[in-house]
């Protein structure tokens, strides 16, 4: 099951907030170009932070961990990078990749409070990282040399954490990476899951005949193995869809700076900070051949949105399919029945409702609507810099997470455990007027047609009433009308 990034959120911003109404004890001043600045105490951020805190008291909604994470190994790179170009001494470099290893950890992660409604670069949350950094950076300093006192060379959020980048180029190289990682770790493997799961289930009910259906009425009959590897393929390929989406994720801005030129970033720091995060990752990356294109759009962010919405639009399909098949039991469709997960109503007792295909559906719509989110986002890049980058990057991670999720509680919950209501299928089959198809190119259509309407308004099976309106024998008519056979294709043969 993927974990849960964003359980951080609304608590840790509250806290923070309702520091306001606290003692003036309880604070402490910095500063920052700006002036002076009241943080509270236990704060690991400093000023510029707790600027945005006040600044854009929205919705109480964080950016996700993953996200903080990734920008945080960005920091971890540079400084290693920083340090191999002789711009960065041994130990602040040295303090400053121990500060990212203790974030990416997941130590101090209600450090960052920062609104996901921002400033639209993202500044405010890539100063909150660098500033707790710099905090944690210090702290090492002074634990190393306990008697060097004020003398200890200080590390700065800005000058060390932040050298040879800009908000702008990491903010858009976060948003590829956290991408990367999450759909690498989390989405990939349990579509991978979802799949193996409907290939099993599907070859448990190979010989399962059904009556099939088009605009929702009884259409020629299929094998609900047949039906289980079409949602397959469904998952199949939106996995595909989304695997070729992410070439263009592994091209990183990290190195463009502020407009794309690179400005304050020595030549090679694009190449050797993409090598860099490569090893860290295990992915694939590089430097984009043109930063002023990874920084002015968010092109790329828009298209994997597309491809996650079009899984979310494939998952939506089978979780409706499955509550309309386990739809009564006595008054639906009833050809199977869900595992029972928990009572369906607060007031009718016995009651049991498909929860998990209910879930996916909601969470599918959610992401359908990120999409619609993020298509407008993407619209946002005004010259040299998209001003959207927060809100895009909590909207993909979110549609990542919850398909992730999805795609296994789907696969464990509902399509594994169910069993099939082979009494019904039986039933529904006997009774199908459409079956009569099969015998279109032996008597023709209109004749067929007048047998599917009798054997519907007297309610009798099809191979009755064939048997007594053709002149095709009682053998004759069995073979024909073999629901399995007819599952198989072809074109029906008179003897």
């Amino acid at each position: 099951m993927a974990t849960n990034h964003y359980s951080n959120q609304e608590s840790s911003v509250n806290k923070i907030n309702s520091n306001h109404d606290q003692d003036t004890s309880d604070y402490r001043i910095e500063h920052d170009s700006m002036g002076e600045v009241q943080v509270p105490t236990s704060a690991l951020y400093q000023a510029q932070t707790q600027r945005a805190i006040n600044n854009f008291p929205i919705s109480g909604l964080t950016l996700p961990i993953r996200f903080i994470q990734s920008i945080t190994m960005i920091k971890q790179a540079a400084s290693v990078v920083n340090l191999e170009l002789g711009l960065l001494d041994h130990q602040r470099a040295q303090a400053i990749e121990v500060a990212c290893s203790q974030i990416i950890e997941g130590e101090y992660n209600d450090q960052f409070p920062i609104d996901v409604f921002q400033t639209g670069s993202g500044t405010s949350t890539n100063m909150n990282v660098n500033e707790v950094v710099a905090t944690l950076s210090n702290r090492t300093l002074a634990n190393q040399f306990p008697h060097e006192g004020s003398q200890i060379e200080q590390v700065h959020p800005n000058d060390h954490v932040n050298m040879s980048q800009s908000s702008n180029d990491v903010i858009p190289t976060a948003i590829q990476l956290s991408c990367l990682t999450a759909i690498h770790t989390q989405l990939l493997p349990a579509m991978s899951h979802l799949i193996s799961v409907l290939e099993t289930k599907a070859l448990q009910n190979d010989d399962i005949v059904k009556t099939g259906r088009t605009h929702l009425m009884d259409a020629m009959p299929v094998t609900l193995g047949q039906e289980l590897r079409a949602w397959k393929t469904q998952v199949q390929r939106a996995q595909q869809r989304i695997e070729d989406s992410l070439p263009e994720l592994q091209s990183l801005a990290q190195g463009g700076t502020a407009v794309g030129t690179g400005i304050n970033a020595p030549e090679t720091f694009a190449a050797k900070i993409a090598q860099q995060l490569s090893d860290m990752t295990g992915i694939s990356l590089h430097a984009s051949d043109n930063p002023f294109y990874n920084l002015s759009c968010q092109d790329s962010s828009v298209a994997l949105s597309g491809e996650l919405k079009s899984y979310a639009v494939a998952l939506m399909k089978i979780a409706n399919d499955l509550r309309w098949m386990n739809s009564g039991p006595l008054a639906g469709i009833g050809e199977i029945e869900l595992a029972a997960l928990q009572p369906g109503s607060s007031i009718m007792p016995g009651k049991v409702n498909p929860v998990i295909p209910e879930a996916v559906a909601m969470a599918a719509a959610q992401v359908i609507g990120n999409d619609t989110t993020i298509t407008a986002a993407g619209q946002s890049g005004n010259f040299q810099l998209n001003v959207m980058l927060p809100l895009i990057a909590y909207n993909l991670l979110q549609s990542v997470e919850l398909l992730s999720n999805c795609s296994v509680l789907l696969a464990d919950k509902t399509i594994k455990d169910f069993s099939v209501r082979q009494d019904n299928l039986d039933k529904a089959l006997a009774k199908n007027p459409i079956l009569v198809t099969a015998l279109n190119p032996i008597i023709g259509y209109e004749q067929a047609a007048k047998i599917a309407k009798k054997s519907y308004q007297q309610q009798r099976s099809i191979l009755d009433v064939a048997e007594q309106e053709t002149s095709l024998s009682r053998v004759e008519l069995e073979a024909l009308l073999d629901p399995i056979k007819l599952t198989q294709g072809g074109v029906g043969k008179s003897f």
